[in-house]
């Protein structure tokens, strides 16, 4: 077989592949991935106040104004927007979160989580039953998922 027939051949395998791959996402729900530990600030609090939260591991905290969640604060949003427009250390987390609040349910599936954080350019979506937040699913749960499920795939 030449290198065209071999390169077609895998073309064609990892099609399939691809195709199981997606049946598995689509299998998944975010409920079966997500964080159930939640960490909240009021929208009052400094920037600051989260950097030194995130010091211990934290990759994201959700803003609240009230008892009502309105955003949140990545560990990405100090380097794009606090650092970059050189915001100082008591700003409000309410000023400088990403609004509005980017969510999903806990029964949809992981490509639909995969997908939203795509065409959205996120990396993190609260996970929402009730209107009551009961977790977060970030990138990297997705990327776990995707490496367990891809090493079961013949």
């Amino acid at each position: 077989m030449g290198i065209f027939g071999r390169l077609t051949r895998n073309t064609k395998k990892t099609f399939v592949n691809d195709n199981k791959l997606e049946k598995n996402l689509s299998e998944i729900l975010v409920k079966d991935v997500m964080s159930k530990q939640l960490i909240v600030a009021q929208s009052s609090t400094t920037v600051y106040q989260i950097s030194k939260m995130m010091e211990q591991g934290i990759g994201s905290v959700l803003v609240k104004e009230d008892s009502i969640p309105i955003g949140i604060i990545t560990d990405r949003d100090f380097a794009i927007k606090i650092m970059a427009n050189k915001y100082p250390s008591d700003t409000p987390a309410g000023k400088v979160a990403s609004m509005p609040l980017q969510i999903i349910g806990p029964n949809e599936s992981i490509l639909d989580a995969a997908k939203q954080m795509s065409s959205k350019k996120i990396r993190k979506l609260a996970v929402v039953e009730n209107d009551k937040i009961i977790g977060i699913i970030t990138s990297t749960d997705l990327t776990n998922q995707l490496s367990m499920i891809k090493n079961k795939i013949p």
